[in-house]
């Protein structure tokens, strides 16, 4: 079946171009409008309703692609999100990539056939630049969540990276650490990116020397690499303090360390980017950079419907979200 992107693509226009010559409306050349309806003859295309309420935003469905539905910072954003497009009149399609850009590929297939109004998106990495210029191949409105994506210019809402994770590193110096390792995601996202120029940051304002040993990637997903752990115990000076780039991996860490019969922090020190939610308030343990994670899916999801509503040409908007040091039992002075 011929859809309007289809018809777009070919005459080398946006979908909602081609909307607007389908119900003659909008500021468009005479020229674009021949051309748009000289391919439409061509294709033999007929108009339908869908095609009128996806460009006409007329469907009020969104979708929110997130990385990891397990992790309690993306399921507050989705509660943010939620909450958010109800408000609007809109509802809201789900989707868990698990950091997987495969997952990821599939999802935004399905989210181009089921013609949503726009996109809530949390890359998994740098690779998701394919899959954003799919979305504005197809003139879908999209705005991006927590991580930046390369050659992608839009709406986005970011957290501090460099600057909690400068923090929390600081505060181990500040409690007599002097090898403190990082087990960061993959280098191809930009949070792991900002996270490790905060840790190398602090080191340098620490005056300590900055020793690539005890830099550990992986990824965001739970921690399951017991052989990195074990090589940086196993450094001739091991490390006395952990830096965790997430929650998850965090917590897999404290396992793996208690497995070895290490507790914390007597033995070592551990803290992390991202708190755990409500459950953290019932018996509060790890030392972390707190983003507010509610306001990440609130402010992306207006930023969303605004550009939906308002349409193209708008500027892009950049919102930057503040961490919190929350400090708490993970951490201890370190005096041996």
């Amino acid at each position: 079946m011929i859809t309007i992107y289809d018809i777009a693509e070919k005459a080398n226009v946006s979908a909602m171009t081609v909307s607007r010559v389908i119900n003659n409306s909008g500021r468009i050349s005479e020229a674009t409008r021949k051309r748009v309806r000289k391919v439409m003859e061509e294709l033999n295309y007929i108009p339908n309703s869908m095609a009128r309420g996806l460009v006409l935003q007329k469907t009020k469905l969104l979708s929110l692609l997130i990385t990891d539905i397990t992790n309690p910072f993306y399921t507050t954003i989705a509660r943010g999100a939620e909450d958010t497009a109800k408000r609007s009149g809109y509802k809201l399609l789900f989707g868990n990539s698990d950091e997987d850009y495969v997952k990821e590929k599939d999802y935004v297939e399905m989210i181009l056939s089921t013609r949503v109004d726009g996109v809530l998106f949390a890359p998994t990495g740098d690779a998701s630049l394919e899959q954003l210029r799919q979305l504005q191949k197809h003139g879908i409105p999209f705005v991006i969540l927590d991580r930046e994506v390369p050659g992608i210019e839009t709406d986005v809402v970011l957290g501090d990276s460099k600057d909690g994770a400068r923090k929390l590193v600081e505060h181990l110096i500040g409690l007599g650490h002097r090898r403190i390792a990082l087990v960061n995601g993959s280098p191809d996202v930009s949070t792991a990116r900002l996270r490790y120029t905060g840790y190398r940051e602090a080191h340098l304002l620490g005056g300590l020397p900055l020793d690539e040993s005890l830099v550990v990637s992986l990824n965001y997903r739970e921690f399951q690499d017991e052989a990195s752990l074990q090589a940086l115990l196993s450094l001739p000076s091991p490390p006395t303090a952990i830096f965790a780039a997430n929650n998850l991996l965090a917590v897999g860490i404290i396992g793996a360390l208690r497995q070895r019969g290490l507790s914390v922090p007597e033995d070592v020190s551990v803290v992390c980017f991202d708190d755990f939610g409500p459950a953290e308030t019932v018996n509060p343990f790890l030392t972390v950079a707190s983003q507010p994670a509610y306001q990440f899916g609130a402010l992306g999801m207006q930023l969303l419907i605004e550009r939906i509503e308002n349409g193209p040409g708008s500027e892009n908007r950049k919102i930057m979200l503040p961490s919190e040091l929350l400090i708490r039992s993970s951490t201890r002075t370190w005096d041996r």
